[in-house]
């Protein structure tokens, strides 16, 4: 199986192959901390209360590699929902707006 490669400001991602994204119940690694599985976890990804949707995608964001938060969500969703999702950053926070704010200078963020 093939991982897609995606260009996102002329820059390659580079995915967690999808044999290592999950465990053999197929919970995400970067869920290592609860039971959800990967269905679950994108069907929390729709949910329509944004404070559920704010909650996994700073949980995604905290504990994912970064170019694997890319996988599941648009930096234009991650900036509606940044005033609030950044209080589920923890120490990544610094990295995340580091990085939005580097994008956001070279006119590269929220598509």
């Amino acid at each position: 199986m093939t991982v897609p490669t995606v260009w996102y400001a002329h820059v390659v991602l580079s995915f967690t192959p999808p044999g290592r994204l999950t465990d053999s119940e197929n919970r995400p690694y970067f869920l290592w901390d609860c039971g959800l599985t990967l269905d679950e976890f994108r069907k929390g990804l729709e949910d329509p209360d944004p404070e559920v949707r704010a909650y996994l995608i700073g949980k995604l964001m905290r504990q994912a590699k970064p170019d694997d938060v890319f996988l599941f969500v648009r930096p234009r969703e991650i900036r509606a929902l940044w005033p609030s999702l950044t209080r589920y950053l923890g120490r990544t926070r610094e990295f995340w707006s580091w990085l939005f704010e580097t994008w956001e200078g070279q006119g590269r963020v929220w598509r």
